[in-house]
């Protein structure tokens, strides 16, 4: 299994570079942190157990209404790749199960 991010900012069409990411476990243990590459993009983020885990993504540089946006996703194989990905603009975001 294998777990990665990617965090466009919608409003520009460009990648958020060097935004914070954490890793929580369910219960709130921090199992990884980093920042996004040149690409918005975290590929290397350690492959939790199966169970409810929470990327937290530190935003308030990019949206003046959304200081952080925590997703929360279910990992139900731990030998599959999860791809959660941030699409953000100042006053909404998205997200979806990629590939």
């Amino acid at each position: 299994m294998s777990l990665s991010t990617h965090v466009l900012n919608a409003a520009t069409g460009r990648p958020a570079a060097d935004l914070p990411v954490r890793l929580e476990a369910e219960v709130g243990t921090v199992l990884a942190q980093g920042r996004t590459d040149a690409d918005g993009r975290i590929k290397d983020l350690p492959a939790p157990a199966a169970g409810v885990h929470r990327l937290i993504f530190e935003t308030g540089d990019l949206s003046p209404f959304y200081p952080s946006v925590t997703i929360a996703f279910t990992v139900t194989d731990p030998a599959q790749h999860y791809h959660v990905p941030l699409l953000l603009s100042p006053y909404s975001f998205s997200t979806y199960r990629g590939s």
